[in-house]
C-alpha cells in the first residue's frame, strides 16, 4: 500500500489546498467545479496529477 506521511504527506496538503483554492477561482462553470473539487479530496494524489493536467485554470486578473 502506498502511503504518504510526515513532510510528504504536508506537500501533498498544500499542494491539494492550492488545486481546490484555483479550482474555486476558476471561470468554469458550478458543476464542473464540484467535480473537480470532490475529485481532488477524495484522490488528493491521483486528483492533484489529473487537475495539474487537465483541470480548470484559475482566472486571471
Amino acid at each position: 500500500m502506498f502511503e504518504l506521511t510526515g513532510l510528504g504527506g504536508l506537500l501533498l496538503f498544500a499542494l491539494d489546498i492550492w488545486a481546490l483554492v484555483s479550482i474555486i477561482n476558476s471561470p468554469a462553470s458550478t458543476g464542473t467545479k464540484v467535480i473537480w473539487s470532490l475529485v481532488v479530496i477524495f484522490l488528493p494524489l491521483i486528483g492533484f496529477i489529473a487537475w495539474l493536467f487537465a483541470g480548470p485554470r484559475s482566472a486571471r486578473a
